[in-house]
């Protein structure tokens, strides 16, 4: 299981990470996502802890923490669905998210 990090500085680097969730046992991985279009981090990532024990102390440390400027959201993550994609926001439907009422 994979810890899902919100709410990051745009500055935030890998090793940055690593760093801070080490503080709480053996990092396994750290994923950085970068927006293809900017080339910037999206503000997210997903930090691997070596057992769920040594997650739920980072968990419970750093979730609402203030870091680099920002006050971080730390949860476990939830499993990525394999439903495909529901059309974001607004449903599969794609009216847009609008009634087609006429």
């Amino acid at each position: 299981m994979s810890i899902y990090v919100g709410n990051l500085s745009y500055q935030v680097e890998q090793d940055d990470l690593r760093r801070v969730f080490a503080e709480y046992g053996t990092v396994k991985s750290v994923q950085l996502p970068i927006d293809r279009e900017t080339g910037r981090v999206r503000g997210f990532a997903f930090v691997e802890m070596g057992t769920e024990a040594e997650e739920a102390a980072a968990i419970e440390a750093l979730d609402t923490a203030e870091w680099m400027g920002r006050n971080l959201k730390v949860n476990k993550a939830k499993p990525k669905s394999d439903g495909g994609s529901s059309g974001g926001r607004w449903g599969g439907n794609n009216s847009g998210g609008y009634s087609r009422r006429y």
